[in-house]
């Protein structure tokens, strides 16, 4: 390959690590609080609102059972209107971060409903107020679980990154669409495939290290 093109794998490559991290911070700063809302809002819990807890919960299935693509095209004026085009990088990050959101929100409320009851109890009977249960409770009980869930988020993210190349979103679709696709060099296209699968590699394995050291804390803690 030329110096260009593999100039252009590693600009590329910058930018789709940027839109992954950039989405994935903001979709968990918007989804951990609404995982949390959603598995403690049900009738009879912390915070309860049943209503409120079924709307939240059909626009987050509703979000998530629509295809990455079509949800990238069906959002372009959302996307212009945020990021002033719709094209490019920052363009690309308004609908990963939108898909990122209710994905990663369905995976806190797992998180924490897999939690034993008897911890909020065992709280409530302290005395402890509903945010001090799911601030010194919940999340320092769910953290590892909450780990794995956002790493999980994090890869299925790269893998939106590719295909949000596709409406030329930046990063490494783009290229492979644009070299390996468009002007027929495979070799382009299998490099910007091994690149992905480095960086899902690091990422998974970052993750089930930070997951690991978390669950051995509280074990110490215990």
């Amino acid at each position: 390959m030329s110096p260009e093109v593999l100039l252009a794998i590693f600009n590329a490559t910058i930018d789709t690590l940027i839109m992954v991290a950039v989405a994935a911070g903001l979709g968990t700063a918007l989804g951990l609080p609404l995982g949390v809302f959603l598995a403690t809002s049900r009738a009879g819990e912390l915070f309860a609102s049943p209503w409120a807890n079924r709307v939240l919960g059909l626009i987050v299935n509703a979000t998530r059972s629509t295809p990455f693509i079509i949800l990238v095209v069906a959002i372009i004026p959302f996307t212009r209107l945020i990021a002033g085009t719709s094209i490019g990088t920052a363009a690309a990050i308004v609908p990963l971060t939108v898909a990122a959101t209710p994905f990663i929100a369905r995976l806190v409320e797992g998180a924490i409903r897999e939690l034993d009851h008897g911890l909020i109890e065992a709280a409530r009977a302290m005395g402890a107020s509903p945010l001090q249960i799911v601030l010194k409770v919940l999340l320092p009980e769910a953290l590892p679980a909450i780990a794995l869930a956002l790493t999980l988020a994090t890869v299925s993210l790269i893998g939106f990154s590719a295909m949000v190349g596709a409406v030329g979103g930046g990063g490494l679709g783009d290229l492979g669409i644009r070299y390996g696709y468009q002007r027929f060099m495979p070799d382009v296209m299998a490099a910007v495939v091994i690149v992905l699968i480095v960086i899902v590699q690091a990422v998974q394995t970052l993750g089930d290290r930070l997951a690991r050291r978390l669950d051995k804390r509280k074990r110490d803690q215990a």
